[in-house]
């Protein structure tokens, strides 16, 4: 790990003020950023710990469910407001106990690829150092993308919690030099195109402050549903974030999106569309899973995600089904 210069934040504007130069980085839970430091993936010059800053707290107004970007996974799946939205607390389950009590859920959204090539200084990686190429086109791909994907990139989203609350709609709240901003989390993250080392539309210096999820009560029937290699620190072969609002056994309204599988949060309109006013039945879920992979451009090792992620949608969306809400 190279050397680095240490400040604590005393406020959000502290924070922001310290880190609106190039070669800075915050610190918060630490669980994505300290193991990228110790494999010299991220070099930052100076480090702002943030953990003081009161960017924490989970309530409910008419708004929706606000969740403080620095409360930490474990106590947010826990929280007695995050159970109306069960795509929500499950979606945070995915990793160990121990990172779950330490991750925060701003740090989640920003987590980094997995991707073993830009986890790798020893090989080249255009997310990494722009310009280098991207072997997993060619190499190891069996858990990259196969939608968004470009020339430049194949590497998938690593956030469970953003797939979910992207099926949801739900904003981010910023706060950088020129005070906060809102935006929605579908739009934050950016495809690679020719430019994967630019992730998201952070602006320099401008922090995660926290998450609403609008109101949504027919979200009480939603779920998250992960493939894996291993129940135990493993990450999404695929998985799928479904909410499903049901009135006699019809599909009145629908959310989907898919992980695992996308270089972003990857939320499915036709999937959707295909089952809106539709009964929820096996079929009809079927034929509308196939929209999941429109576009898809699998490459030599991972053309089985094809199937997975449907299947993933078809099984969440069945386990749903029974009793109307």
């Amino acid at each position: 790990m190279r050397p680095y210069d240490f400040a604590v934040a005393r406020d959000v504007p502290d924070a922001v003020h310290r880190t609106a130069s190039a070669g800075t980085a915050y610190l918060a839970g630490g669980t994505t950023l300290v193991d990228l430091m110790k494999l010299g993936v991220m070099t930052p010059a100076h480090v702002v710990d943030i953990n003081r800053l009161p960017l924490r707290g989970v309530y409910a107004d008419a708004f929706g469910l606000h969740i403080g970007a620095l409360e930490r996974m474990s106590d947010v799946a826990a929280h007695p407001l995050v159970q109306y939205y069960p795509v929500v607390a499950q979606a945070l389950m995915g990793a160990s106990p121990q990172l779950r009590n330490m991750a925060t859920i701003g740090g989640n959204l920003l987590q980094r690829t997995r991707c073993g090539y830009f986890r790798d200084t020893n090989t080249p990686c255009n997310k990494r150092q722009p310009g280098t190429g991207c072997p997993a086109r060619t190499g190891e791909n069996r858990g990259h993308a196969i939608l968004g994907t470009s020339e430049s990139c194949v590497a998938t989203h690593a956030s469970d919690l953003a797939v979910a609350l992207v099926a949801l709609d739900a904003r981010l709240a910023l706060y950088g030099g020129h005070g906060p901003r809102a935006v929605p989390l579908a739009g934050f993250y950016r495809l690679p195109g020719s430019t994967p080392h630019i992730e998201n539309h952070l602006l320099p210096g401008e922090l995660i402050s926290g998450v609403l999820v609008p109101p949504l009560p027919w979200a009480r029937r939603s779920t998250y549903l992960m493939l894996r290699d291993r129940r135990s620190y493993g990450f999404a072969l695929a998985s799928a974030a479904v909410a499903v609002d049901l009135v006699g056994g019809i599909i009145r309204d629908v959310r989907v999106a898919a992980g695992g599988v996308a270089t972003v949060p990857w939320r499915l309109p036709a999937v959707e569309y295909a089952l809106r006013g539709r009964p929820l039945r096996q079929d009809v879920v079927e034929s509308a899973a196939r929209r999941a992979v429109d576009g898809a451009r699998p490459l030599s090792q991972n053309r089985f995600k094809i199937a997975l992620v449907q299947r993933a949608i078809v099984r969440a969306l069945m386990s749903l089904g029974g009793t109307d809400g």
